[in-house]
């Protein structure tokens, strides 16, 4: 087993828009829509897209976008999106993927990292309190 983390290239595509896909559920961007922000992200500008790789198959994927607060007098880290392919379930890559974007998101001097649990993904706040986060609040949204 060969397993490693890296940023995402252009040739990871594919395989992360299909990983995107089995996310599933009502509202899921299609694929057209999703590939130019994919290809955005691979600057690291405003975000990027972390894979796990194992022996050439990827196997999952976190992508975090980099936001600007003053409150921080710099940037915080958010993550998106964290999805491990079925069959890799099991091998902590989660926690590798994680763990991934946190180092690159301290390298980069951001002040803070966070994410949002919705209802459909509250079953992983046990998951997320193991590697060291703590609930702050509520999320609200508006759709425009």
């Amino acid at each position: 087993m060969n397993l490693t983390y890296r940023p995402a290239c252009a040739d990871d595509e594919a395989a992360c828009l299909s990983l995107l896909g089995e996310l599933g559920g009502a509202g899921l961007t299609p694929a057209e829509v999703m590939a130019p922000v994919f290809g955005s992200l691979l600057d690291g500008a405003r975000g990027e897209v972390i894979v796990a790789e194992e022996d050439g198959n990827l196997l999952g994927l976190a992508s975090v976008s980099y936001n600007l607060a003053m409150r921080y007098g710099g940037e915080y880290c958010q993550l998106e999106e964290l999805i491990v392919s079925p069959q890799a379930r099991g091998k902590n890559l989660g926690a590798g993927l994680v763990n991934a974007t946190l180092e690159r998101a301290q390298a980069r001097g951001c002040a803070e990292y966070g994410l949002y649990l919705v209802e459909a993904t509250r079953h992983n706040q046990g998951f997320y309190e193991k590697l060291g986060f703590a609930v702050v609040g509520a999320e609200m949204r508006m759709p425009l």
